[in-house]
């Protein structure tokens, strides 16, 4: 089986090179970890036993903050890696682990890179966030008796019935798992249905919950603040914004603009991904609003000049200090049907939190923050336009849905401990 699985990985490699090649090119991704990506990897500490968790891109990467806390630490006889599948992520995790832990490229899933890798970490526990499920992977490490765990598990409501369609064909590589730690029961039953063991499917709540900082005050954002001129502004952060979302919030923007009372009203606008960043700089060039790039005073001594409408936000790891100085916040890639960007963050930190009705990455959030009135979701560009209108001018209405908000978040924490105690349990299990 693993010899037909690999050929249908190298024949799908050959379909998307030519895309692969653009994209190295044109947007610089891809031209580095190709070694890692081969299985040539390792750990610092082989020693000790290992637990590796494997997260996509950066929302994963994130949540995998508290967990990799709770399950390592310098004290611990347990070493965690990290590796990730975009550049993004891998640069997040970078960020967050430094050099306290090995961090690299998630080596592709062929049967002889698999095993390459395996050797080469000999983890005990393999941690797979939300739903990083591959059969030459799940396959190896069973046979050799390492463990394989979906931590923060989810099948969305737009990638369900894909896996419905194959059930038969992927039931296999779903039976091989040791553990499922699901988000919700209706992820849970998803699991189940694609055929992991009943008794080995587990509701935790989401990890995100506690990695999201219910705070009022990031660090860096006084000084982010400064060098923009915010002073007394109110400030509009539209964040994780996809294609076709930036001329909407320009449109509302300029809309807004067109009344004295919100004559102070200035925009930060921080594309999700950072190829995009000429582009959008491009739409706001192109709708007639003055704008600074704050890639261009961030490690410097300039201060921008004057009091510009748009700020763009072309800088990777800054957008929490943008969400905490924002006064109203549009949450991005959910006004077009792309799922949704992380809303956890700024209702977290008691943030007035718009977004609109394509979220289906963040089901379980969406439908906790709208329960609990702490947030709002708009249908399309007039929506919008209403609904931050209202949110600048009715203080009273927008400060209680920033604290119902970062109430939901708290109510919701705890996800982390459950699925450390959960990992833990089958680590002891496990020699070294």
């Amino acid at each position: 089986m693993k010899f037909l699985i690999d050929l249908l990985y190298l024949l799908a490699i050959a379909a998307i090179s030519p895309k692969i090649i653009y994209r190295m090119i044109r947007h610089k991704r891809y031209r580095g970890g190709w070694s890692e990506r081969l299985g040539r990897v390792s750990r610092k500490h082989p020693d000790k036993k290992c637990i590796w968790i494997h997260a996509v891109s950066v929302g994963e990467v994130n949540a995998t903050r508290t967990l990799a806390d709770r399950l390592g630490g310098e004290s611990s006889d347990c070493e965690i890696v990290i590796s990730a599948t975009t550049d993004t992520g891998l640069a997040r995790a970078k960020s967050l682990y430094g050099d306290k832990l090995s961090v690299f490229y998630f080596p592709f899933d062929l049967s002889g890179v698999v095993s390459r890798a395996l050797e080469r970490i000999r983890p005990n526990v393999i941690v797979l966030m939300e739903l990083e499920v591959w059969p030459n992977l799940t396959a190896i490490a069973g046979k050799q008796g390492i463990a394989v765990v979906v931590a923060n598990g989810r099948l969305s409501d737009k990638s369900f019935p894909r896996y419905k369609l194959i059930r038969s064909v992927i039931r296999p590589m779903f039976s091989r798992l040791s553990l499922v730690l699901a988000q919700t029961s209706e992820y849970a039953e998803r699991f189940r249905y694609l055929g992991c063991p009943a008794e080995k499917v587990i509701v935790t709540n989401s990890l995100k919950y506690d990695t999201a900082r219910i705070t009022d005050k990031i660090d860096g954002a006084d000084e982010m603040a400064a060098r923009l001129n915010i002073g007394a502004d109110r400030l509009l952060v539209a964040g994780g914004t996809g294609p076709g979302e930036e001329k909407i919030v320009l449109e509302v923007l300029k809309e807004l603009k067109k009344y004295r009372q919100f004559g102070d009203l200035r925009a930060a606008i921080v594309p999700r991904k950072p190829e995009r960043f000429d582009e959008v700089a491009g739409l706001i060039a192109q709708a007639g609003f003055e704008f600074v790039r704050y890639s261009e005073i961030k490690n410097t001594d300039v201060t921008a000049e004057g009091r510009k409408p748009i700020i763009l936000g072309d800088t990777m790891g800054d957008l929490p200090k943008f969400y905490s100085l924002a006064d109203v916040v549009f949450v991005g890639r959910s006004l077009t049907p792309m799922g949704g960007s992380d809303m956890m963050e700024p209702a977290a930190m008691s943030k007035c939190t718009i977004f609109g009705p394509h979220t289906f990455n963040f089901k379980q959030t969406v439908d906790a923050l709208l329960a609990g009135g702490g947030a709002i979701e708009v249908q399309d560009e007039k929506g919008l336009l209403d609904t931050v209108r209202k949110c600048l001018t009715d203080r009273s209405y927008s400060d209680t849905v920033a604290r119902n908000g970062q109430e939901v978040i708290r109510r919701n924490q705890g996800a982390t401990a459950r699925t450390a105690e959960a990992i833990r349990k089958l680590l002891e299990h496990r020699g070294n």
